[in-house]
């Protein structure tokens, strides 16, 4: 029974696999389900069973038979499809092609059965359960009964039935406009039962795909302009109804078709574009590309510029806005970021961009028309300028410059003087947010304008003694934006100014952060460091620092002396956190100012080393007398904070110390014994994974010269964390990834190190990279095998001339280790991959050796193996092609950058050059 099933050289017999399933999901005893789930498998697993799936269900009366023969053909076509001859392909689609031929034979008396209904019942629930299954057969039915027949519908079937389309359409938009006028829309969805907004949304699925499909038909005769335009009409309408997911349909049909426009516009000559923007044009169809675009230019000028108030009245949230409007009406501080939001802005910012590429002038006047009702109250609400303010600034960098400062010099100007005429705290809070968000975005502007630059920076200086929650923060951020695109102009001594402003700022910082919080001040902190590092006389940057730094140090130094005297002054948890607060500026400020940091960090180090070295001893006995449960008190939290915080802040400035790299390794040796040595010493719950970053950092950074320490290095941590993170794969993730990172830096760049250690050492070593890329944590098995492929190319260099099988456990000997690592390599996935043949698997090793100089190939390869396989599920595909898609986002970013305004300046950093 089972060999006849199993031979599917002929017609599988469909009752003796009945009666198989039958057996697999009866009541029968153990053996026999046993034996039919076998049969089952093997079945399964033949490539050939597939092409038995017709005749199966055509013959079988089994549920669970027809099941198990499309779970044979799902599998086929995710994982095998591509790989199938051409010819097995093709008849597959035969297949398709007889199974349709046979129902339009048969759907004669479905059809006629629908239309009697249609045209006999005034039933609701009748009519929607025939035109139910109408759809369901839409893309089986002949065409013939679609427009040779009362039934109408909106199909693409080429050019053949465009008349008819267009004959549906204006038929259709005149039944609509008698029922439905556009500009009641809104109010209509609003007030609507639930059948009338399901209309409404259904209107909006039938103009988007409509006009994807046709629109070009009724653009061809002026004739059919009309309702093609009233169309449009019509969907601005529906884009105004408030429903979030009525609006994404609108506006994924909107992107679509501005994107259209504007790529028309942009690939015809740069003075026939130009020559577009005034739009005089005479009607009709004529002749050259150029003009056919001024053409539909021209037709649909009315309904773009409909569209751009459209984005601008509802544009969505950017990320950088943190103050927002509750449900309850309030201004609030946000807490959540919510990514549909985001989605949605990204798109609409796209479109407006384009809308405005398409009519610079027509953009400017809405938003300068829409800021003037809002400045004289006619229209004014928080969400009336939120949405303003956020469709301002998304177009930066749309503009040529000259008409970019006319505009934003009236901006800037209305919402400062919008700020002082309004009362009310959350009205003020705001405005405020929008005053920032818009400046941020135009930093071209800024620098271009150092009145407005110095005007907006001491307005942001107000803000932050504004105690409204999220303004203080907003004010920061935006601070820290402008100086990072501007930081030159503000070491540079302006024009009618008796000092830079930098030193004007240092001389008024204590009243300036006065009312910060601690995190608010390590913003302003960073930002100001960007001033300073931007100052070119070394003499001038050092007092600058210095002045910067009077304020912590000044806490600092008296910490230390009261730390003199009694040494348990340190212990106290508000001292702990002013500690903690001062480390966080000083990481702030080295973050920014990179290597110009160093007077300041030789300062504070040594005495920062005796703190740290104290308060791990504290946290070590305070874990030997309270047990584990004692690493979660707050007081030993709050001591790690002040070890990492330490930490972090040296190897911040190591890794910033570009353009003096030597000017860190000074401080390499006195840390050997407070950091290392502690790390060694310490019990595993006491240990900071930030310490193995470190001496990555380190070591990335002095390479080779760090030779000498890397055995010191290796004593004091390789032991004492694998015995950590090797017991599971769970306990310590930290440590697990940030040591695998220092072994990689030793590898690459102080190889010789690992030569010299002992065998036992070197044995854990290669163990410990063999567990790394076994991990479950991919980023840790993908650090474990790049540490390899490092390891194996210094191995390379010299060659690997010693045997790499062990003589008495293979069953001959090999001439050489290539030989040896295919005959290897092909037992390993033939025990991986036991649905595959020995002659398969041979033939995958021998194509990835012949294929290794060769990456794409290579690659190709191995894709082609992992689908012959089955072994990979959807989400798992993306990985095989994750260069092509990094490709393709590269050449994406090129396309956006060769558009202004599509990436926006304040996120461009190498492109933007701050003079």
């Amino acid at each position: 029974m089972a060999d006849k099933l199993r031979d599917l050289s002929q017609p599988i017999d469909v009752p003796l696999l009945d009666a198989t399933v039958a057996a697999f999901y009866g009541t029968g005893s153990k053996e026999e389900r046993n034996a039919a789930d076998q049969i089952l498998r093997d079945l399964q697993n033949n490539p050939d069973m597939w092409l038995q799936v017709v005749h199966i269900l055509q013959n079988s009366q089994n549920l669970n038979t027809k099941f198990f023969a499309l779970q044979v053909l799902e599998s086929v076509i995710k994982y095998r499809w591509n790989a199938l001859p051409v010819e097995q392909r093709e008849m597959t689609q035969q297949k398709i092609k007889e199974l349709k031929s046979s129902l339009n034979s048969e759907f004669r008396l479905i059809h006629e059965l629908c239309l009697y209904v249609l045209s006999a019942t005034q039933r609701p629930e009748l009519i929607r359960a025939t035109l139910a299954t109408l759809h369901a057969f839409l893309s089986w039915i002949p065409v013939g009964f679609i427009f040779e027949s009362p039934l109408v519908a909106a199909l693409q079937f080429g050019d053949f039935y465009n008349m008819q389309y267009v004959k549906m359409y204006t038929i259709f938009m005149m039944q609509l406009q008698s029922i439905l006028p556009p500009e009641t829309i809104p109010d209509a969805y609003a007030n609507g039962s639930s059948e009338e907004q399901a209309f409404i949304q259904n209107l909006a699925l039938f103009f988007t795909s409509f006009f994807k499909n046709h629109m070009r038909v009724l653009e061809i005769t002026p004739e059919n302009r009309a309702p093609l335009l009233m169309g449009l009409e019509y969907l601005i309408g529906i884009s105004y109804v408030d429903d979030t997911e009525v609006f994404k349909v609108c506006l994924d049909y909107w992107n679509v078709f501005v994107l259209e426009l504007f790529e028309a516009h942009n690939q015809m000559e740069p003075a026939a574009a130009v020559s577009m923007m005034g739009l005089q044009m005479v009607p009709g169809i004529v002749d050259g590309t150029g003009t056919a675009v001024q053409q539909r230019r021209q037709l649909y000028s009315g309904s773009l510029s409909k569209l751009r108030m459209l984005m601008i009245c509802r544009m969505a949230k950017p990320e950088e806005v943190l103050i927002v409007e509750d449900e309850n009406g309030n201004i609030v501080r946000e807490t959540m970021k919510d990514n549909d939001v985001l989605v949605q802005y990204k798109i609409m910012r796209e479109t407006l961009i384009y809308l405005s590429h398409l009519d610079h002038e027509d953009t400017e006047q809405q938003m300068l028309k829409k800021l003037n009702k809002q400045l004289n109250g006619e229209d004014w609400s928080w969400n009336n300028l939120n949405t303003l303010c956020w469709a301002i600034g998304s177009i930066s960098g749309s503009m040529v410059e000259e008409q970019e400062n006319r505009f934003l010099v009236m901006v800037i100007r209305d919402l400062l003087n919008l700020c002082e005429i309004t009362k009310g705290k959350d009205n003020k809070a705001v405005i405020a947010s929008n005053i920032m968000y818009v400046v941020g975005q135009y930093p071209r502007f800024l620098r271009a304008h150092w009145k407005f630059l110095k005007t907006v920076v001491n307005k942001l200086f107000e803000f932050m003694h504004e105690m409204h929650p999220g303004v203080q923060d907003m004010a920061c951020d935006t601070f820290l934006k402008i100086v990072q695109k501007c930081k030159r102009k503000f070491v540079t001594q302006q024009v009618g100014e008796n000092e830079p402003f930098v030193s004007e700022l240092l001389t008024n910082l204590a009243t300036t952060i006065a009312d910060l919080e601690p995190h608010q001040i390590h913003t302003f902190y960073e930002s100001v460091g960007h001033m300073i590092q931007a100052e070119s006389d070394n003499v001038k940057r050092d007092e600058y620092l210095k002045r910067l730094m009077s304020l912590p140090n000044q806490k600092w130094a008296e910490i230390i002396g009261q730390a003199s005297q009694s040494i348990d002054v340190l212990k106290n948890q508000d001292v702990i956190r002013s500690v903690l607060n001062i480390l966080q500026t000083n990481t702030s400020v080295a973050s920014s100012l990179g290597p110009h940091f160093f007077p300041q960090i030789s300062l504070i180090f040594l005495d920062m080393l005796t703190v740290y070295r104290m308060y791990s001893e504290l946290v070590s006995s305070t874990i030997a007398e309270g047990g584990p449960f004692a690493s979660r008190t707050s007081f030993v939290k709050l001591l790690r904070s002040v070890k990492r915080e330490t930490l972090k802040l040296i190897e911040t400035f190591v890794d910033k110390a570009e353009d003096l790299p030597h000017m860190g390794k000074q401080f390499v040796p006195p840390m050997m014994d407070p950091v290392l040595g502690d790390y060694a010493r310490n019990v595993p719950d006491a240990r900071e994974s930030e310490v193995l970053s470190l001496y990555a950092t380190i070591i990335n950074k002095y390479k080779s010269e760090m030779l000498e320490d890397v055995p010191r290095i290796f004593e004091a941590v390789f032991q004492c964390t694998l015995e950590m993170i090797t017991k599971n794969f769970e306990d310590y993730p930290e440590h697990r990834l940030k040591f695998f990172s220092l072994l990689r830096a030793i590898g690459t760049h102080c190889f010789q190190a690992l030569i010299q250690l002992s065998s036992p050492q070197l044995k854990l070593v290669i163990d410990s990279i063999n567990w790394a890329f076994r991990h479950t944590e991919r980023n840790i098995a993908e650090t474990g095998l790049s540490l390899l492929l490092e390891i194996l190319k210094n191995f390379q260099v010299d060659g690997l001339t010693e045997p790499l099988w062990d003589a008495s456990s293979v069953p001959y000997q090999y001439t050489d280790n290539a030989m040896f690592v295919r005959d290897y390599t092909i037992k390993l996935l033939g025990t991986s991959f036991p649905n595959m043949t020995t002659a398969e698997v041979t033939k995958f090793v021998d194509g990835l050796l012949s294929s290794k100089h060769d990456l794409p190939s290579f690659k190709n390869h191995i894709r082609d193996f992992l689908v012959q396989s089955k072994e990979f599920s959807a989400q798992d595909n993306k990985d095989l092609y994750a260069e092509e898609a990094a490709a393709q986002r590269e050449r994406e970013r090129q396309r956006m950058l060769a558009i202004p305004g599509l990436i926006a300046p304040s996120e461009l950093q190498d492109e933007m050059v701050d003079s």
